[in-house]
């Protein structure tokens, strides 16, 4: 497989969907990462990119592992040292890596040196099956399919020597058991710079719709895959714009907006393109509701995590989201925010929102505690998994 051009490939698809200078400082932000230092420690990241997808379950992971005793490092796949690291660390965690030569060089250096190899995953792209339910894959050039036609990490996986993995999700956890590894569900959390930014977003007064008696809904999408999570709302929106002249809808994300909503509401919709993470919160707490959708009966979706409802609640705003399993656990139900599981309820929870600022008030400052107590890599509390390393780090380092 020629890795090389699949980076082309994602590169201008990067660079089409976030725009010229936007895109172009994701693609070379990619490029620097190869060539990123990496000293020694106890536990090496190994992640196929640097977008969000890495920073949640490689960065903000090794941040919450560094809290908690151990010295870790995060590089990328492409990294031309990365066989050299298998003598400075003891455990290594792949995240979404292409099984190229060079992984292969590396995962049979850890296996010589008996070393522990940890397979994480907070999507389903591991296994191809799943592919016809990712509406982004049927979006793909030829060249960015490459990427996901075998399954990302599959053959990872499969290896019998990758006894354990981690993950984001009962559901995904429930899918990798059926492979016969051991999981350990390690949730998404803020890493102490995103709270920082959030709090700065709090304490810069960020002005607020409602405040000029209009209420903004908010919609946040991370990739073109949302489309259909975004469709599933369409007509609960359509009624709420239809019943408030003072509501409006910020988009921001790639995503195409179904025309008719557009057509009928287009002066009361502003649309935004991907941002940096510091002004992303910036953009969620101008918002007044946070809204997160996700398509049914799609395993795609059921494997997502919560992140939408806490990077909101890190500045207080309330979220409607879909009354998935996820969602259900996340969140308390009229307290903390709303879940729905379909367009009346969703009309129904909105509208409650809409016109009691006092219980959006309330329910933004629970979901921001919420927040602090769970949802901050400072605050994790995966003891099960912290004493599975401690454990393989004592009988590696002691032969």
């Amino acid at each position: 497989m020629n890795t090389f051009l699949i980076k082309i490939g994602k590169s201008w698809q990067v660079i089409k969907r976030d725009g010229l200078i936007n895109g172009s400082k994701r693609v070379f932000g990619a490029f620097f990462a190869m060539f990123k230092s990496v000293g020694s420690g106890d536990i090496l990241f190994i992640s196929g990119g640097v977008g969000d997808s890495a920073r949640y379950r490689t960065t903000h992971v090794a941040e919450e592992l560094e809290y908690n005793g151990f010295k870790c490092s995060v590089t990328v796949q492409d990294n031309p040292r990365l066989v050299s690291y298998v003598n400075k660390f003891f455990i290594f965690i792949f995240h979404r890596t292409l099984y190229t030569p060079k992984i292969e060089q590396l995962i049979n250096e850890v296996k010589r040196q008996n070393k522990t190899i940890i397979f994480e995953t907070d999507d389903l792209v591991y296994d191809p099956k799943y592919l016809k339910h990712m509406d982004y894959y049927t979006k793909m050039n030829s060249l960015e399919k490459k990427l996901y036609n075998n399954g990302v990490g599959g053959e990872i996986l499969a290896d019998e020597y990758v006894r354990v993995a981690t993950t984001t999700t009962q559901f995904l956890a429930n899918k990798l058991k059926e492979k016969g590894k051991k999981v350990f569900i390690v949730p998404n959390k803020l890493s102490i710079e995103d709270v920082k930014n959030a709090t700065l977003s709090l304490r810069g007064g960020t002005t607020k719709q409602s405040q000029k008696n209009m209420i903004k809904l908010g919609y946040f999408s991370g990739t073109i895959s949302h489309n259909k999570d975004f469709a599933t709302i369409t007509d609960a929106l359509t009624e709420i714009m239809e019943k408030y002249q003072n509501v409006e809808l910020l988009l921001v994300g790639p995503l195409d907006v179904e025309n008719d909503l557009v057509q009928k509401f287009g002066s009361r919709i502003k649309q935004l393109s991907y941002v940096e993470r510091k002004k992303h919160f910036t953009n969620i707490a101008k918002c007044d509701i946070n809204l997160a959708p996700l398509e049914y009966d799609n395993p795609f979706c059921e494997a997502k995590s919560e992140l939408k409802f806490f990077e909101a609640g890190i500045v207080k705003v309330p979220t409607v989201a879909v009354d998935n399993e996820t969602y259900r656990n996340a969140i308390e139900d009229g307290i903390d925010g709303f879940v729905a599981k379909n367009t009346d309820e969703w009309v129904d929870k909105l509208s409650q929102l809409i016109e009691n600022e006092e219980l959006r008030i309330k329910m933004g400052e629970k979901a921001y505690q919420k927040t602090i107590a769970n949802y901050t890599t400072k605050n994790a509390k995966n003891t099960e998994y912290y004493e599975y390393l401690k454990k393989r780090l004592s009988r590696t380092s002691n032969k």
